[in-house]
Parts: structure tokens; C-alpha cells; sequence
């Protein structure tokens, strides 16, 4: 499997490429985890303190979407020490390759975690080719 950040717009590799949104003041990427386990691929994306009813995950052609808000509670002007924790929408998308089955896809959020299952269409699979010697 060929997995990248970012990759350059038209890039055609197999397998999952990742790429976030960055630089955007309102908006910043998912941080996940990708892995192959047998026939299947799971992405684990951490979403802790999102807003349940918000959380979005949809498949366009080859394009999976994450997408979610979170918003924090503001005290009125408060003299923030440190604010690293990102508020608003926050998007993670990810070209899969050709081999998924995007009709399979499935999810589940546990504990801030949303699991994303990613089967690999059977006619794809790996295969081991018999050699045979010469008749």
C-alpha cells in the first residue's frame, strides 16, 4: 500500500492517501492512525471533545470525508495562559484506493476514537500465483 500526506493534486497511487486541512484559522485536521488488518484497513481518528450530533462521515467516489465541529466554552475575555485545543470545524479527508469497497465502509465512535473500516473489495485482494514447472 502506498499511503501519503498530502499528496499533489491528480496523484493517482493505490491504497489510502491522507491529506488535512491546513493553515485555515477556523478549521484544522483530524489526527489519525491508518493500518491494514487482513482483508481490511481501519483508520482511528481521535475526536475527543467534538460535538456528537456534528460529526459527519460521508464517501464521494473515491473521497472519504471526516468532518465534525467543536466548540469550547468561552468565558467572557478570559486571560488565556495557553489555548492549544482547536475549536470550530475540524476536517480530515482521505483518496482511497481503488481497491476499497466503498459500499462496506462502516464506523463506530468510542471514547473520542471513531474507527473507520475499510474493506478491500474481494476481486482486489492480494492473491499468491501458483508456479508451476513446465510440462
Amino acid at each position: 500500500m502506498v499511503f501519503r500526506f498530502d499528496p499533489a493534486p491528480g496523484l493517482d497511487l493505490p491504497g489510502p492517501q491522507l491529506s488535512g486541512s491546513q493553515g485555515a484559522a477556523d478549521t484544522s485536521g483530524i489526527p489519525v492512525d491508518l493500518y491494514r488488518e487482513g482483508d481490511h484497513y481501519i483508520l482511528n481518528a481521535d475526536l475527543p471533545g467534538l460535538d456528537p450530533g456534528s460529526l459527519y462521515v460521508g464517501v464521494e467516489g473515491r473521497l472519504l470525508t471526516l468532518r465534525g465541529y467543536r466548540t469550547l466554552r468561552d468565558a467572557a475575555e478570559p486571560d488565556w495562559q495557553v489555548r492549544d485545543r482547536r475549536r470550530g470545524l475540524l476536517q480530515r479527508q482521505v483518496l482511497l484506493g481503488p481497491e476499497i469497497d466503498t459500499a462496506k465502509i462502516s464506523a463506530q465512535c468510542t471514547c473520542g476514537v471513531l474507527s473507520v473500516f475499510l474493506p478491500v473489495d474481494p476481486a482486489r485482494r492480494r492473491r499468491k500465483i501458483e508456479v508451476r514447472p513446465p510440462q
